[in-house]
């Protein structure tokens, strides 16, 4: 809890009656490498705060070719909102890439807490605006970029990731192989021993 408050201090410190309600509410959980928190065709019944480590969202397409979609580490949120908010099955996946520690609060504690603590609701509010525009900031990349600035995208929107994350999983994100990333790695380290 304390990491959660803690969190809550960057916006809106929210109200001791809440801060109660969250104690109630709020289940720890500890996941190991690989273990998942949502799989495609479920119903996703809890929004997640990372404490501890690294998860990443992603799908399976047809073929087998699983795409990353995003990495969430301390301090961050992910759920899927579509299956959240409308009560359907999950066409996603949601995983542990380290060993984790992450907070979940149930979509009914959730919808309570909106209802009855303003500053808790203005707080998610931002957090489900910042999910929104780092969404149209990835569609953005993926339709108008090269993979080259696709990597360095990945790079200032997860900076202290990359060591911490395998090629092949910054590969998926970026929609190229790990070949061709690993091409786009010594491109860049050629570009800054020359500047």
């Amino acid at each position: 809890m304390e990491h959660l408050l803690n969190y809550f201090e960057n916006y809106w410190a929210i109200e001791s009656s809440t801060v109660k309600i969250l104690d109630e509410c709020v289940t720890e959980r500890k996941l190991k490498r690989k273990e998942s928190i949502l799989t495609e065709g479920e119903h996703c019944n809890h929004l997640t705060f990372v404490v501890k480590g690294i998860l990443k969202t992603y799908h399976i397409d047809k073929k087998g070719n699983q795409h990353n979609l995003q990495f969430a580490s301390n301090s961050k949120w992910l759920t899927d909102f579509n299956s959240l908010y409308n009560n359907i099955p999950s066409g996603l996946y949601i995983q542990a890439i380290e060993p984790s520690i992450i907070l979940q609060i149930k979509k009914e504690d959730l919808f309570h807490l909106y209802d009855n603590s303003p500053l808790f609701d203005r707080n998610m509010r931002i957090v489900t605006e910042e999910a929104f525009i780092e969404q149209q900031e990835r569609v953005l990349q993926h339709i108008s970029s090269t993979a080259h600035e696709r990597y360095l995208y990945f790079l200032k929107r997860y900076p202290n990731l990359s060591n911490r994350i395998s090629n092949v999983q910054i590969a998926s994100y970026i929609g190229v192989t790990p070949e061709f990333l690993s091409t786009i790695r010594k491109k860049i380290a050629v570009e800054r021993s020359f500047s």
